[in-house]
């Protein structure tokens, strides 16, 4: 039996379906941990291009943060060391969004991979947040983004999200990421 939905959430978005037993409100995910071929490359490209900061390192593991946290991303050869990505066709992981906090901040992340010569599979703008998709050197699917104000979101009249797929304007973004560059010095 489908629990009946509400006009809102704490958040202002009116869920499409509410749980019978929904999770406690402010639940959401701490970390992303990743099995991986190579603890090296995953360090070159999530440290050195991407930015994040080395919060423990062991022979078989590496854990990063961003903004001192205990770790967002965490990497293991534990059962991988040397392998391959799976083959299309397989369950597991679609992609990891990693959520900056502005525009500008993500515009730096597209500087960053532009410099680095890292290919992105697609662009979109949302409407509620604007994506990069790429993949890491392990084949896995990342989203690097940041959220419009919730303000902003496109709603119907019921108060639900209307997702939609906006060209985004990439040399905008990277504008504001030069512009980022340029105050971090």
């Amino acid at each position: 039996m489908k629990a009946e939905v509400e006009t809102q959430t704490a958040t202002g978005v009116a869920p499409r379906e509410r749980a019978p037993r929904p999770v406690a409100t402010g639940t959401r995910i701490g970390h992303v941990h990743l099995k991986t071929a190579d603890i090296d490359r995953v360090h070159h490209f999530y440290v050195e291009i991407l930015g994040f900061d080395v919060i423990f390192r062991m022979k078989d593991a590496l854990f990063l943060s961003a903004g001192g946290y205990h770790h967002h991303l965490g990497f293991n050869t534990w059962e991988s060391k040397g392998g391959s990505p799976p083959p299309p066709g397989t369950t597991g992981l679609y992609h990891v969004a990693i959520l900056y906090p502005t525009r500008a901040a993500l515009g730096d992340a597209l500087r960053r991979l532009a410099e680095a010569g890292w290919p992105l599979d697609g662009v979109n703008d949302h409407g509620t947040h604007e994506a990069l998709y790429l993949r890491d050197p392990d084949g896995n699917g990342l989203e690097l983004a940041w959220d419009r104000p919730e303000d902003q979101w496109p709603k119907d009249k019921d108060g639900h999200l209307s997702f939609s797929g906006n060209r985004l304007d990439l040399e905008g973004l990277l504008k504001e990421g030069l512009g980022a560059e340029t105050k971090a010095e």
